[in-house]
């Protein structure tokens, strides 16, 4: 089984632009992060995919694999099926750009369910963390996520899922930590399907998968890490990596 690494990376970002490029303790987030991707030892390979000749150069010249958009793209499941579209791979790994603390042992508990999955029934799977805090729960930034008796993903929100009516029912909510590992096949047919009024409504790429009956295997892990959404996300992985130095 061939496995690949792809971080989709765009220089653009509405919350906060050009944050790939912020220096986190004397490299880019980018950098750090195809780093740690690398690190892992996961993959036979591990690629860049960028809109930006900016990302590119900062990969190119410190030693990685970048690789060019050729196309316009609105999301990074599209950006990565054009990069994949021609490679000899079973599956992809979809890293987020702003994630440098990938690390081991998520990533593996991913991929470890196509190894048992003989029937080829998992098109994807992905991550999900608890969330104990309310105010994390009712937060739209944080995608929730909720699941079937197998793990399988029933449905993604930004709104708090299941509503909280009964008290009583001791209900677990988890965060969709935005790393997929797809089947090359399941990967490839996304930019195909046009996108439906969940997705639209949600602006969450997942869900077109749910929409036209892809399955998504969702395994839960304990580490949170940090996602650089925020200048106040920098600086909170500022603090984390000065103090493991």
């Amino acid at each position: 089984m061939r496995v690949i690494a792809m971080i989709p990376a765009r220089y653009a970002a509405s919350r906060f632009p050009a944050k790939l490029m912020q220096e986190l303790e004397g490299k880019t987030v980018i950098l750090r992060t195809y780093e740690a991707a690398v690190a892992t030892g996961l993959f036979d390979d591990v690629f860049v995919v960028t809109d930006s000749d900016i990302i590119f150069n900062e990969i190119s010249n410190n030693g990685g694999k970048a690789i060019m958009s050729i196309e316009e793209h609105e999301c990074g499941s599209d950006r990565i099926a054009e990069a994949v579209a021609d490679m000899d791979v079973d599956i992809v790994v979809n890293v987020q750009g702003d994630e440098p603390f990938t690390e081991k042992k998520s990533l593996g508990k991913v991929l470890e369910v196509f190894k048992d999955d003989d029937e080829k029934e998992i098109d994807l799977a992905s991550l999900m963390t608890p969330l104990t805090d309310w105010e994390d729960v009712e937060n739209p930034n944080n995608v929730k996520v909720i699941v079937d008796n197998r793990s399988f993903a029933l449905y993604f929100s930004r709104s708090p899922i299941p509503y909280p009516r009964s008290k009583d029912a001791h209900t677990k909510y988890f965060k969709h930590k935005g790393i997929y590992a797809f089947r090359k096949e399941a990967l490839i047919a996304f930019p195909k399907m046009k996108m439906q009024m969940l997705e639209a409504t949600e602006k969450i790429e997942a869900i077109r998968y749910l929409e036209y009956g892809k399955k998504i295997k969702m395994v839960e892990t304990d580490v949170t890490g940090i996602e650089i959404d925020t200048p106040e996300d920098l600086e909170k992985a500022k603090k984390i990596l000065s103090s493991n130095v």
